[in-house]
């Protein structure tokens, strides 16, 4: 029998136009999931080319999905001055019941929107419900997802505030989400000042073994939601000490990367986002808690998003069908 695989550019991705409430609905079902024990997910592993480099081999099956594969993707923190995305990869699709690849995509959309998904789902538990004002700090690809994603969940959102160190990137981005979301951005001229009024705050900057962070407890207002997804990087040791719940996506993932010599300031995590959606572990109680969840990115993420991208670009026909 000849066997075939589909094969999907970054454009044929993104001409599926997966909606952001799939990709929501989605990664708050696999957290269930995983919450309740019924997905098999190791912690990523990964080589390093150069310090501000790597590329990660994730792996996840989500059997209530039908969705098994693994994610191939690169960080390289000095591509943007080659003219090229930091971000880069392919994610491969197998079929559950013979093993035989369905498809092979570009992974860089779908690592974008999931990742804005999974934030706003944290944020669906974590946060409080009135929230008003969100801060975003970092105004590239994730700052960008995670602008339509919480808007996605939070329809109540009142005001946005942007803050980037790179003024023409923080110009482009109030300019897009404008254009984009019909919603009116704030600059804040300072990192303090995005954080000092915000409901939400996501940090979306470069990843770093050795970090600077700015972020101070004093500047996050009782109630905040905090959601790192550039690891420890903006928010000091003492403001993550200060979160009255503090958990991640996956505790394994999170002490394997304290073994490479991340997180060594940061204090043990009350336990899995996942567990938090099952109801396993206790949510927001209140509305002066200072909550934060701290993203690593999960593959049954990846996963569950693909598999809808791979069925709908069946249906359009869009992509290459490819030997084996």
């Amino acid at each position: 029998m000849n066997h075939t695989m589909l094969y999907l550019s970054r454009g044929d991705v993104e001409r599926v136009s997966l909606p952001m409430t799939v990709i929501l609905d989605a990664v708050e079902r696999v957290f269930r999931e995983k919450g309740l024990g019924k997905v098999e997910m190791p912690p990523k592993i990964g080589v390093h080319p150069t310090q501000a480099a790597f590329l990660h081999a994730m792996p996840g099956l989500v059997p209530s999905a039908g969705a098994v594969g693994m994610k191939w993707v690169s960080n390289f923190g000095e591509n943007p001055s080659r003219g090229l995305s930091t971000i880069s990869g392919l994610l491969v699709l197998n079929d559950p019941e013979t093993g035989f690849p369905l498809a092979v995509m570009d992974c860089t959309w779908i690592t974008a929107q999931r990742t804005g998904a999974a934030s706003a789902v944290a944020a669906k538990y974590l946060a409080r419900q009135d929230a008003e004002c969100l801060t975003i700090i970092g105004c590239g690809v994730q700052g960008r997802s995670h602008l339509e994603a919480m808007l996605a969940a939070f329809p109540g959102l009142r005001q946005v505030t942007a803050y980037d160190r790179r003024t023409d990137a923080l110009d482009r981005y109030i300019a897009e989400a404008q254009t984009a979301h019909h919603v009116q951005v704030c600059r804040a001229p300072t990192c303090e000042t995005a954080v000092r009024d915000a409901d939400i705050i996501v940090s979306a900057t470069e990843i770093l073994r050795e970090p600077t962070p700015v972020i101070r407890a004093e500047w996050i207002k009782p109630g905040a939601f905090c959601m790192p997804i550039d690891f420890d990087a903006q928010f000091t040791p003492e403001a993550i000490h200060a979160m009255d719940l503090l958990y991640t996506d996956d505790v394994a993932q999170m002490e394997h990367y304290r073994t490479m010599g991340y997180f060594h300031t940061s204090p043990p995590v009350h336990g899995d986002l996942g567990e938090v959606v099952a109801g396993t572990k206790p949510a927001r109680r209140s509305s002066t808690q200072r909550t934060m969840a701290i993203h690593l990115g999960l593959a049954i993420e990846d996963m569950v998003t693909a598999i809808h991208v791979y069925e709908r670009a069946t249906s359009l026909g869009l992509g290459a069908r490819l030997p084996l």
